[in-house]
């Protein structure tokens, strides 16, 4: 009965492969759970060190003052004049960065299974640097320093940020790098390169710089924390794309060319 073992044969098929995805799974599980384990140990280290993450943050608004970029305070002021501005950028800072994250590893990973790792990898390898960032060079960011001129504007018009990370759960001392906007610009290159529609790369293009856009006029990052957070997850993608390449290579074996 030829039809017989052919469903048989299926049938294992589907097993096996059904085994090989819930170990993928798994791996993810247990990567992504290593992660949190070492972002809870570090904010326990920088929880510590809040004056020095003060003194740290004056030493950026310094060295932005010193290369001409330290502009946050007056673009906040002029953002502030328009409502309709600052409940976009509030919603681009709140609903623009996880969601985004999530969604666009989930895509990549059931539409591009073969970009997937790259783009996985770049998120832990930039992610690892900043926690050794965080850990060594811990900044308080600019809403926590009025005095120069910054608003909270997450806080002030809405407690939903806060509610979906409560103090407690969030580092409040790493505004160096943004991974916020890093991870985004990961993300965006994504979109811009593998969506098979002019609105999917359309949002690809336009997402980055909202965010960027987003964390300075929430007053949750530095203009500086940007430009190194971008730097710190593209050196992070090509590390990834390198690594991701290796492994579908494999190990290379063969004669030695005479």
């Amino acid at each position: 009965m030829d039809w017989v073992t052919s469903a048989e044969a299926r049938a294992t098929q589907l097993r096996a492969a059904t085994r090989v995805r819930r170990i993928a799974i798994a791996q993810e599980v247990a990567l992504i759970t290593s992660g949190i384990v070492l972002y809870f140990l570090v904010r326990g280290l920088i929880e510590s060190r809040v004056p020095l993450a003060f003194r740290n943050a004056d030493q950026v608004i310094e060295f932005e003052r010193w290369a001409g970029i330290f502009v946050e305070p007056r673009l906040q002021s002029a953002a502030a004049e328009h409502n309709w501005l600052v409940d976009t950028m509030n919603y681009v800072y709140i609903y623009g960065h996880w969601p985004v994250v999530v969604t666009t590893l989930g895509w990549l990973l059931l539409r591009h299974r073969g970009e997937y790792r790259r783009f996985r990898n770049a998120i832990l390898i930039s992610g690892a640097i900043g926690l050794v960032i965080f850990a060594l060079f811990p900044v308080a960011p600019p809403r926590f320093l009025p005095e120069f001129g910054f608003i909270d504007t997450v806080t002030e018009r809405t407690s939903a940020y806060r509610w979906l990370q409560p103090a407690a759960f969030v580092n409040q001392f790493a505004a160096i790098p943004s991974l916020h906007f890093g991870w985004n610009l990961v993300m965006g290159i994504a979109w811009a390169g593998l969506a098979g529609s002019v609105a999917g790369r359309l949002f690809g293009l336009l997402m980055p710089p909202l965010m960027l856009a987003a964390i300075v006029l929430t007053a949750n990052h530095y203009l500086l924390d940007g430009l190194i957070g971008g730097a710190i997850a593209l050196a992070a993608l090509w590390a990834g794309t390198l690594l991701a390449q290796r492994r579908r290579r494999g190990p290379v074996t063969g004669v030695e060319p005479r």
